[in-house]
């Protein structure tokens, strides 16, 4: 009677064929983390656009109903905030003598894409798709960022 003798383990060759089908699955998963990663970065900068520009309405309703602005308001500017610093650091109200100002921007939000607070400004005046920003008031922002969103727009059309 012979006894035979079981072997424990994996050979070499078995080793192989599972570290070649993992490799092969996270090969395939890479580019679906990549266009996740992207997609929640436009997210944020349609967040941002969206809280800036809802700053800048608010300021501009203010200024139309009188209550910033006033007789000291520059000519020109169509009632919009002469930059985004205005927004964040607020504006006296007219006619208050406490000093109370009115902020509509806790911060200036970070352009996700380009990783900065750098945004592109447009004035009132300026026309729709404007690349330089005329100084005159902030009308419209949009981000500086070169590429294109998933949707085939350029993100400075966003």
């Amino acid at each position: 009677m012979k006894i035979f003798r079981t072997a424990w383990g994996y050979t070499f060759v078995e080793l192989l064929i599972v570290v070649m089908l993992l490799s092969i699955l996270a090969a395939a998963a890479m580019p679906l983390v990549r266009v996740t990663a992207r997609r929640q970065k436009e997210a944020e900068l349609r967040h941002a656009l969206r809280e800036v520009r809802t700053a800048i309405d608010r300021y501009k309703d203010a200024s139309d109903r009188g209550m910033i602005g006033g007789p000291n308001q520059r000519l020109g500017s169509e009632g919009y905030p002469p930059d985004l610093k205005t927004l964040v650091e607020g504006v006296a109200v007219t006619g208050d003598a406490s000093g109370r100002r009115l902020k509509f921007l806790r911060r200036v939000p970070l352009d996700p894409i380009m990783r900065s607070t750098d945004w592109g400004l447009r004035s009132y005046q300026d026309s729709p798709d404007s690349m330089s920003w005329g100084g005159q008031d902030v009308y419209d922002i949009y981000s500086k960022a070169s590429g294109r969103g998933l949707d085939g727009i350029p993100y400075r059309q966003w």
